[in-house]
């Protein structure tokens, strides 16, 4: 499902994360402001390092695949944030997550990663996305509807549910 192939967008590369990430990462995700909504604080290098070497590994449920993703900008050949894929449900079903460093925020690039993600997982025979967006969170709001998720009546731990059905092969 998450085959190490890097995505092209107009603007970003999206890189299978690596490990080696952690270090430019940790400055990209230092901000605590990236954590109003999600809580917690940012991780130092060695924790994020600790953090990847987990997700590389892979999730330890095989019904469940993790698939992550660094955001390089080409025009600042720098990484500016990452997106996830936790996939169930035989690949069925794929929950997604972004996070943009805040310095490179407002410029439409989680949208632009977002919808690469959701195209790639349509690609590989994904029929639901599932994303939960803070109500008071009008940035990840507008991510989540640029990837074309709408939001639905159900909630958890405060957080909207937004989904988007895609079409069979």
């Amino acid at each position: 499902m998450c085959e190490p192939d890097a995505v092209r967008t107009p603007r970003l590369d999206l890189v299978p994360l690596a490990v080696a990430h952690a270090d430019e990462m940790a400055g990209v995700l230092a901000d605590p402001a990236l954590h109003a909504f999600i809580g917690g604080a940012p991780l130092t290098p060695p924790e994020l390092r600790a953090r990847y070497e987990r997700l590389t590994a892979g999730s330890p449920d095989p019904a469940t695949v993790w698939c992550n993703w660094v955001v390089r900008l080409r025009a600042e050949d720098r990484l500016a944030g990452t997106v996830q894929a936790t996939v169930t449900e035989g690949g069925r079903v794929a929950e997604v997550a972004w996070v943009i460093g805040v310095e490179w925020q407002g410029r439409g690039l989680a949208g632009e990663a977002a919808g690469a993600l959701v195209a790639l997982l349509a690609e590989r025979g994904v029929r639901t996305v599932v994303a939960h967006v803070h109500p008071a969170h009008p940035a990840s709001q507008s991510v989540a509807r640029a990837a074309g998720l709408t939001p639905t009546d159900r909630v958890r731990d405060g957080e909207i549910r937004w989904e988007r059905t895609l079409p069979g092969r």
